[in-house]
């Protein structure tokens, strides 16, 4: 009987070990198909087999899938990231497997089309406008009225988002994006948009069910880098049945509720505005969080969903789980990193993980690229969370040599 694989279309150095691992605890083989597999070094750490192939061309997927179906069962397709979920969907369609409609992740990802339609839902949503140069950018920018967040219309992890609070900021990011500075996959399509005043809050969702809710906090602006992530938010519960309502209510207007998506939200003088629908899980550290906060594996339950068995999104427990994501303040080459053991050792500590090594260039680009590695915990209590939180992060150091004093 030939042996069951599942496929994983690109990676993520996120969540992508995860999901690898989860695929073995269910007895899969899993097969990464990359366009370039170096990228993930989990994938050799671990070895996983990871075949090379060009991941945008449709075809070429079809024909290395069929390949794998000659030696594997292929019990089913996914991704770790929403950048190439809709070409897993017609991949999953293809083989008549279990899958995401495309069409509703390509509509989701495109983030100007997925403004007009939550719009049309009558969801409430920033002010928004569709720029494709530097005079829609002004003009879009002069209507809504400064500040605005300044973003491409697609792409994820935060790249090329950037709080603009003045006509100079306007025009500096204006350049960064189209200026050659940021890469773009197709003609650049720039959102401008209303900056919503309010604290952050996110649902994780499986299928049609809010899983749970998260409040986090950003480091400084202008940027948008994610510094603190906690489940479950401190909210009413008509706060929460509100935006659980508006999370359903995304759902049905963007036609998803198959598998995993994430919504972002602000919690304006109006309530809940959304700020973003994923169609996909929250990245890393968000799934380890929510099996801390709740017992709810969702990349196991994700990947079971993909091979067609059922999945089982029962909470088993209840606690509070945060994490502080490390996040360097200057630029240079990082020259030790201290007191992981010591944090570890911490009641509470679930895990502390650093994603770099002393010698590594740290070069910051304004999103989540510039993580370096996180401390979560978890507790009965929302105090004693934070409290075992702040002990671990306050054991752990680093010291980071400016590019300018190197050789000096």
């Amino acid at each position: 009987m030939a042996r069951r694989a599942l496929i994983l279309v690109e990676g993520s150095r996120y969540n992508g070990p995860l999901y690898v691992q989860a695929a073995l605890r269910l007895g899969l083989h899993p097969i990464a198909l990359s366009a370039d597999p170096a990228r993930y070094d989990y994938l050799a750490a671990d070895g996983i087999e990871a075949i090379r192939v060009d991941t945008d061309n449709l075809d070429a997927l079809i024909r290395e899938c069929s390949l794998i179906r000659a030696t594997y069962d292929i019990a089913g397709i996914t991704s770790v990231g929403d950048s190439f979920y809709a070409t897993v969907g017609k991949l999953c369609r293809h083989f008549d497997l279990p899958g995401p409609n495309p069409e509703s992740i390509e509509r989701c990802c495109n983030k100007f089309t997925q403004r007009q339609l939550l719009a049309e839902a009558g969801v409430a949503i920033p002010a928004y406008r569709l720029a494709a140069d530097a005079a829609d950018i002004e003009s879009s920018a002069d209507e809504i009225g400064l500040p605005v967040i300044v973003k491409p219309a697609v792409g994820s992890g935060s790249r090329g988002v950037r709080l603009c609070r003045n006509v100079d900021e306007l025009a500096e990011h204006t350049t960064y994006l189209l200026g050659g500075e940021h890469i773009w996959r197709s003609s650049p399509r720039i959102l401008v948009e209303e900056f919503a005043l309010g604290p952050y809050y996110c649902a994780e969702i499986m299928g049609n069910e809010v899983i749970g809710i998260s409040a986090a906090d950003f480091g400084l602006p202008p940027h948008f880098v994610f510094r603190e992530i906690t489940f479950p938010a401190p909210l009413t519960d008509d706060e929460h049945k509100r935006i659980a309502d508006v999370s359903r209510g995304c759902l049905r207007a963007l036609g998803l509720g198959w598998g995993p998506t994430c919504i972002e939200f602000r919690w304006t003088k109006l309530g809940p505005v959304v700020i973003e629908v994923n169609p996909r899980l929250g990245g890393s550290p968000d799934p380890e969080l929510v099996q801390l906060a709740y017992g709810v594996d969702l990349i196991t339950e994700h990947i079971k969903l993909a091979i067609g068995e059922e999945w089982d999104l029962h909470r088993r427990h209840s606690q509070t789980a945060a994490a502080r994501i490390f996040v360097p303040d200057r630029d240079g080459t990082i020259n030790s990193i201290a007191g992981e053991s010591r944090a570890a050792a911490l009641p509470g500590v679930a895990e502390i993980k650093f994603y770099v090594e002393p010698t590594t260039a740290i070069n910051r680009k304004g999103d989540t690229r510039d993580w370096i590695g996180h401390v979560i915990v978890a507790s009965p209590s929302r105090t004693q969370t934070a409290e075992i939180l702040q002990r671990a992060v306050d054991l752990v150091g680093w010291s980071i040599t400016p590019f300018s004093s190197l050789g000096e």
